[in-house]
């Protein structure tokens, strides 16, 4: 656009918002350029580090995980894109999907940073300063979750039959699977850890769960019309990005896991190593895009092979 072309532009805009768009110019005019700075907030970003010991590799376990959950929130701002569109074509869903599985991606080749980035004596002294936090409690991770797949494939194996779309939200709230991992099933009495993780988030989770539950990526791809189901990057995305969240992402973090903790309890105190691995808790978002074959074995056979194809 040439000088006058942007200034009808702009004219247009102001005018069908009902803004007198001189009064913008005059405050471009007098607004300070924008620096990398400011508009990415460093100042701020960097301030929001706070220790809880003085060991030095502290900060490395705190800063690791506000990564992860800033990629959290880059996934879950994918997902909206495909949930906010009306009649999503199978390209603009497969390229969402891939920006998400690379977030992916990038979380599972990151355990590294945890496996071998912090001294085993220091991250024994500091976990103990958690107690009863986890990374068990990040709220993100269970909206990805409740976003991308039907709630009865996030329900307790042992309670699925038990629970179909006419249960309350609130009663399939509380036979989710990740309730095993600090809820006595036969008393009902929860840990701590669980017990304060509901206390801040279990409003606020029953409602997300409303929101995405005709909306989650899983109900959207079994609303496309047949040849779009069929597309077969699309369906190759929704693999990838499967396999990956529960099976290759879960995995590299229970094996960093299991580098410093050995068979010793989570800060929260839960059976983290049943809790985790798949082929116990058996997360799978898609179930009718994998061979009975592949959901026999999900989380016991390397299923590297079968995500792209």
């Amino acid at each position: 656009m040439n000088r006058q072309e942007l200034l009808d532009a702009l004219d247009a805009k102001y005018a069908a918002i009902g803004q007198n768009p001189d009064t913008h110019l005059s405050g471009l005019l007098h607004a300070k350029p924008m620096t990398y700075w400011d508009f990415i907030q460093v100042d701020a970003l960097l301030g929001l580090q706070t220790q809880r010991t003085q060991l030095p590799d502290e900060m490395v376990f705190i800063m690791y995980h506000q990564i992860n959950e800033l990629l959290f929130k880059m996934i879950l701002w994918e997902i909206e894109q495909i949930a906010r569109a009306t009649d999503i074509s199978a390209e603009k869903f497969s390229m969402h999907l891939d920006r998400v599985s690379r977030y992916f991606d990038m979380l599972s080749n990151s355990f590294d940073i945890m496996g071998e980035g912090m001294e085993l004596e220091q991250y024994m002294k500091f976990r103990d300063t958690l107690t009863p936090a986890s990374g068990f409690q990040s709220a993100q991770y269970r909206k990805i979750e409740f976003a991308s797949t039907e709630l009865i494939n996030l329900i307790d194996n042992r309670f699925r039959a038990t629970i179909d779309r006419n249960t309350p939200f609130e009663h399939a709230y509380e036979h989710l699977y990740w309730q095993a991992a600090g809820k006595d099933y036969k008393t009902g009495e929860k840990s701590t850890l669980l017990t304060n993780f509901d206390n801040k988030y279990m409003e606020e989770f029953i409602s997300f769960m409303k929101e995405y539950n005709t909306a989650n990526l899983w109900t959207i791809f079994k609303k496309l019309p047949q040849e779009k189901q069929k597309d077969p990057k699309l369906v190759a995305a929704m693999r990838h990005y499967d396999w990956t969240v529960n099976v290759s992402w879960v995995m590299h973090h229970l094996n960093a896991a299991k580098k410093y903790l050995g068979d010793a309890a989570a800060t929260g105190g839960s059976d983290w190593q049943k809790y985790m691995h798949p082929k116990y808790q058996r997360r799978i978002f898609f179930p009718e895009l994998w061979s009975q074959d592949e959901l026999d074995n999900w989380g016991i056979d390397n299923l590297e092979d079968y995500s792209r194809g």
